[in-house]
This record gives structure tokens, C-alpha cells and sequence, in this order.
């Protein structure tokens, strides 16, 4: 199983509560963050909640 870098890209200000608190639980908080997770299917339904604001690449 792989793991996922994800990246947080564009700001959550003026989004909605839910996508921010997704990006906290996904360990993001700032532009440029980065958090490493394992790939799956929870997480990858998570990043399918704020693809607009993270950058994901496989590690």
C-alpha cells in the first residue's frame, strides 16, 4: 500500500466549515503545509471533499 503526500494549495478562507474542518483532519492548516497518509479509502474520500484547495501526490 502507498502512502499520499498531500498539499494544501489555496486558502479555506471563505469556504465552508465542513471543507475546513476536512482539511484539519487531514493535518493541513496553512498554504504550503504538507501532511503524508496512508492511501485509503477514507482519505481518498476525504480529498474527494476539497480537491480545489490540496495538491496530492503518490509517495
Amino acid at each position: 500500500m502507498a502512502d499520499l503526500k498531500i498539499t494544501q494549495t489555496r486558502s479555506a478562507i471563505g469556504t465552508k466549515p465542513k471543507q475546513r474542518g476536512t482539511l484539519r483532519a487531514l493535518g493541513l492548516g496553512r498554504i504550503g503545509k504538507s501532511n503524508t497518509l496512508p492511501d485509503r479509502p477514507e482519505i481518498r474520500g476525504m480529498l474527494a471533499k476539497v480537491p480545489h484547495l490540496i495538491s496530492v501526490e503518490e509517495v
